[in-house]
């Protein structure tokens, strides 16, 4: 009869996109992970996986047979959590929160954990680094237990929600910069700027670009970069100018050697929040890291 580590290796191979890759995954051996695929499908009596000499992917009967397997995997586990905390002696919750967060708002992550950590010591924490669209597709497929992505730029409607922040834009410079003294400086001379960006698939840079084009404005950036801290790194070491969240200067400390100043015209900001899948049963992690974000000031 199917079993849910038959609907594990299936999951895993549509996530890693190679068998083997996907059997080290699930920590048993090639061989194993293509056989119990295989009974999956003589027990189902459809085709799973397009055959060929290495992964072609799912038939189409096989991505529906993905939905639900989802679906199953995500109840099993919030299943599991309940019963963690039933046994254990203090009723505490007991698992690991699996988080998709966009780049720019990783700095604030410990914030969340932080929050939930004083009330559920026993919770522990995967932290992702995701583009919205990876954080949307992930939920939906169960990948994720809960994103923080941006709330009034996405198509997040009909999923829950809790904003956490608002994020507004500064200009991070070199301490010798003639931008590092003034009160503000506009999106037009900041496009002058030899600029470090993230890359163009991260939502951050797609508003950043869009503030760029109302400005009519057109900077040629000097790097590209999925991360954060190599943003930091380009402007304290190659004394490049970057565009990041205000409150990089609060929560990372002072940054020795640079100065953040104000971005105006256009005045900027972007509510970044908690989201997750409406569920019923919600699971017992969501639900407390929701009760957790709420505790939070934004």
């Amino acid at each position: 009869m199917m079993d849910i580590r038959q609907l594990q290796y299936l999951a895993a191979l549509a996530r890693e996109k190679h068998f083997t890759r996907a059997a080290q995954a699930c920590h048993v051996t090639q061989p194993t992970l293509s056989g119990r695929i295989r009974q999956l499908e003589q027990e189902l009596g459809v085709p799973i996986v397009e055959r060929g000499q290495r992964y072609i992917g799912l038939t189409p009967e096989g991505e529906r047979v993905l939905k639900w397997a989802h679906l199953i995997l995500d109840n099993w586990q919030s299943l599991q959590q309940e019963l963690a905390t039933i046994r254990s002696k203090k009723g505490e919750l007991v698992g690991r929160l699996v988080l998709g967060v966009i780049p720019s708002a990783l700095p604030m992550v410990s914030l969340l954990t932080r929050a939930m950590e004083r009330e559920h010591q026993r919770v522990e924490f995967t932290v992702l680094s995701q583009s919205s669209e990876e954080i949307l597709r992930n939920l939906h497929e169960h990948v994720i237990d809960a994103g923080i992505t941006y709330l009034d730029n996405e198509p997040v409607e009909g999923l829950m929600q809790h904003v956490l922040y608002v994020e507004h834009y500064c200009l991070f410079v070199s301490e010798h910069s003639p931008y590092a003294d003034k009160p503000s400086v506009t999106w037009t001379e900041a496009a002058q700027e030899p600029l470090c960006l993230l890359t163009p698939n991260m939502q951050n840079r797609r508003i950043i670009d869009r503030a760029f084009a109302v400005a009519n404005a057109h900077p040629s950036p000097r790097l590209e970069t999925n991360s954060i801290m190599n943003l930091l790194a380009s402007v304290k070491s190659m004394g490049l100018s970057s565009i990041m969240p205000d409150y990089f200067i609060h929560v990372l400390g002072r940054l020795e050697g640079v100065k953040a100043v104000p971005l105006v015209e256009p005045k900027v900001e972007h509510k970044v929040g908690l989201v997750g899948l409406p569920r019923e049963p919600l699971s017992p992690l969501v639900s407390a890291l929701f009760a957790a974000a709420r505790t939070l000031k934004g």
